[in-house]
């Protein structure tokens, strides 16, 4: 039995830009990213539920020493938290095949781009160009559609849960509504940053790829003309050029990693701080100051994936670039070459160039009329 593809028509890219060409993967498979929307949405309210019916425990059954209603109490804590776990399953089974469909929709867009310019390749893009688009760039583009189920979720559950906050005491509301933008506010220059120092890393990382592939292939010639122990100091002073650079990458990175923890764990202690408070003045009840500890708790959560999401698009989106260019360099026209890799000199074309067929077609020579 042939081997399947897994799509026999990856049908055909936006590649005007990155951003256009993420959503162009996001519309090959609506139906799929509205359902990880919708899972990965209840699964994010759900995570509220329970701290409103631990609440409920605490103030209906242990306060009131009902034993009935606590043991009510209890087994919708367990209902919540089996109904919780069956969807944490279907929302990451869902994003999984999102993104893994992705992956493979971009290999193989690619792939059938790379063999219709043919030959033309090697003068327009660098192997390593090529190398690491398909390495890493194609996974990289594919993590960003996990904003799709979560991001949208963590959207949601942060509306959801400030209008909760809201029933319970205004000012606690509004400590969520302005502190979330806040810890936006606080992390974005850190992406802005990363953008920049990723860009400058992909494409020295690319260079330095390309490099060592024609070392390799030219490594008889290099060793009979005694250039090879130049050409190691060459690629070894390139290496640190570019681990100095992925330290900078790193640094932001890790930036990044300790302001989404960090973060919203101060928020988190800032908020149940004044809630306390306003249960030793009475203004909330005990239940009351469990609930708002377990909101703002659970708020970390999608608080968390924006963060991680806003990071995975910065990363991904350098990458839906580098994909777009490559996506975005034609074959040559008969008789005059086509378009570069971008920055390179566009070469002259012939006044008498045709453009290059669009399917299969015969191979035919003018000169001599034979037709293969």
């Amino acid at each position: 039995m042939p081997p399947q593809i897994p799509h026999p028509d990856p049908g055909t890219p936006d590649a005007r830009g990155p951003m256009r060409y993420l959503w162009w993967l996001v519309r090959c498979q609506p139906w799929r990213v509205l359902r990880g929307s919708l899972i990965g949405t209840a699964w994010m309210i759900g995570l509220s539920a329970r701290p409103y019916l631990i609440a409920r425990a605490v103030d209906d059954g242990l306060r009131e020493r009902d034993t009935q209603a606590l043991a009510l109490w209890v087994a919708a804590i367990v209902v919540a938290g089996v109904a919780l776990s069956y969807l944490g399953i279907m929302r990451h089974r869902t994003m999984t095949f999102i993104r893994e469909d992705a992956k493979a929709r971009s290999a193989e867009v690619l792939l059938r781009h790379l063999s219709r310019i043919g030959a033309v390749l090697p003068r327009r893009v660098g192997a390593g160009e090529v190398s690491t688009i398909g390495g890493s760039d194609i996974d990289w583009t594919a993590q960003v559609l996990t904003l799709t189920g979560p991001g949208v979720g963590a959207v949601v559950a942060y509306g959801v849960i400030a209008v909760v906050l809201w029933s319970i005491s205004p000012m606690l509301a509004l400590c969520v509504l302005v502190g979330v933008p806040v810890v936006g506010l606080i992390v974005g220059p850190l992406l802005r940053r990363l953008e920049q120092v990723e860009s400058v890393y992909r494409k020295q990382q690319g260079a330095l790829t390309a490099r060592s592939g024609d070392i390799v292939a030219g490594l008889r010639v290099l060793a009979g003309v005694g250039g090879r122990d130049l050409f190691a100091r060459r690629y070894a002073s390139r290496s640190q050029e570019l681990r100095a650079e992925g330290y900078r990458v790193g640094a932001v990175n890790s930036w990044i990693d300790a302001a989404t923890v960090a973060i919203p764990g101060l928020f988190l202690a800032a908020v149940v701080w004044l809630t306390a408070r306003m249960a030793v003045t009475g203004d909330v009840t005990i239940g009351e100051l469990v609930a708002v500890y377990g909101y703002v708790a659970t708020l970390i959560v999608p608080v968390w994936f924006l963060l991680e999401g806003s990071h995975q698009l910065i990363r991904g989106r350098v990458a839906a670039r580098r994909i777009a260019d490559l996506l975005n360099v034609t074959p040559d026209d008969v008789g005059g070459p086509g378009r570069r890799w971008p920055g390179a000199v566009p070469e002259a074309r012939r006044p008498d160039a045709l453009a290059a067929p669009v399917g299969p077609a015969d191979l035919h020579d003018p000169v001599t009329g034979l037709t293969v």
